[in-house]
């Protein structure tokens, strides 16, 4: 991986109990690696401690215990003059957008740097570089009320970048809009970590934001980080039933609901099995089936298949029915892990 860009050091976030509610742990010791250029995503359900993560990265939040270092600069070591020095380097996009009503596209890109004393000339250069490069020059003297919702966002990302940061942080930054447009804005976030090198660490409970823009993520669960690594890993192999949750529909992990109710334990049920086949890489697109067919006499059925990209490489996903006795000697079973294809026995079909 390249130079750290964020580091987070066993990082716990304690809220202490109240006459109305106990001791919340909303961070439970995690740790996280993000290098320099990296877009890291980080997946959990509501209340798993997304949004407290980023709250301390920026240092809006102090933690209990542990430490944020971004760009070799402890962040829970700083206050004032400093603090306000660091977190220029670090910009924000929301998922509401947070723009000012009453300011139009360009005055709300140029706001933090008018805060940051930037003079005119400057500030003018600047924006209208930033407008350009998320495709609203046009828009430049249009406020929030005349914009759609995604023009809207590439506002708040235009002023995210506005000082130049190292870091971007997303929270949620899609989830309020539609499929079409989430895709676009992927897309803008996905260029400008190519063209500007800026590393990208975005928060989401969107399977398909970490699919379609993320190099590595996390996923959380109750404040903990319980799994980690290489996109296309997390999602082909998940370890954990919360990834497995997130992240397997991606990969087709997800059962018709006819199959599903026909599926059940024991031999007794049926002569048939279900079985979900995983290929990877090159093994996607060969025709694994036919060879199963054509070289062990297997008749089979194929109820779903699917084949992606995640993380720029191709995979693929089957559900077949076979007969029992198939694969009563594991032969066939032998036969698809040697041509590098994984089953799962989904159960008997009855």
């Amino acid at each position: 991986m390249s130079a750290e860009m964020i580091r987070v050091e066993n990082l716990s976030r304690l809220y202490p109990a109240t006459r109305k509610s106990a001791e919340v742990a909303a961070l439970k010791q995690v740790d996280i690696a993000v290098g320099a250029g990296e877009i890291y995503g980080v997946i959990g359900r509501s209340g798993a401690g997304k949004s407290t993560l980023l709250r301390m990265i920026n240092a809006l939040e102090r933690p209990t215990s542990g430490r944020v270092i971004v760009d070799g600069v402890d962040m829970s070591r700083l206050d004032g003059k400093a603090l306000r020095a660091e977190r220029r380097k670090i910009g924000m996009i929301f998922q509401h957008f947070n723009l000012l009503s009453s300011r139009t596209a360009y005055r709300n890109i140029a706001l933090p740097l008018e805060f940051a004393g930037v003079d005119s000339a400057a500030i003018e250069s600047r924006v209208q570089n930033l407008l350009d490069l998320v495709g609203l020059s046009d828009k430049r003297d249009r406020y929030p009320a005349e914009l759609s919702g995604g023009q809207k966002q590439r506002v708040g990302i235009a002023r995210a970048l506005a000082s130049e940061p190292k870091v971007l942080l997303s929270d949620e930054a899609t989830s309020a809009l539609d499929p079409e447009t989430t895709r676009s804005i992927l897309s803008l976030l996905a260029e400008i970590n190519r063209r500007l090198g800026v590393t990208i660490l975005l928060i989401t409970h969107e399977m398909e934001v970490i699919k379609e823009i993320c190099h590595r993520v996390g996923v959380m669960e109750e404040g903990a980080l319980i799994e980690e690594g290489d996109v296309h890993e997390v999602v082909t192999r998940p370890k954990t039933t919360t990834a497995r949750s997130f992240l397997g529909a991606l990969a087709g992990g997800e059962i018709p609901a006819g199959l599903a109710a026909r599926l059940r334990p024991d031999s007794d049920s049926g002569n048939e099995i279900a079985l979900r086949l995983r290929f990877s890489g090159p093994r996607a697109t060969e025709p694994i089936l036919s060879r199963l067919t054509s070289e062990m006499g297997i008749e089979v059925a194929v109820l779903q298949a699917q084949v992606d990209e995640i993380g720029g490489r191709p995979f693929g996903t089957m559900i077949i029915v076979v007969s029992s006795a198939a694969l009563a000697d594991g032969l066939a079973e032998a036969f698809l892990a040697n041509h590098g294809v994984s089953t799962e026995r989904l159960g008997h079909v009855a």
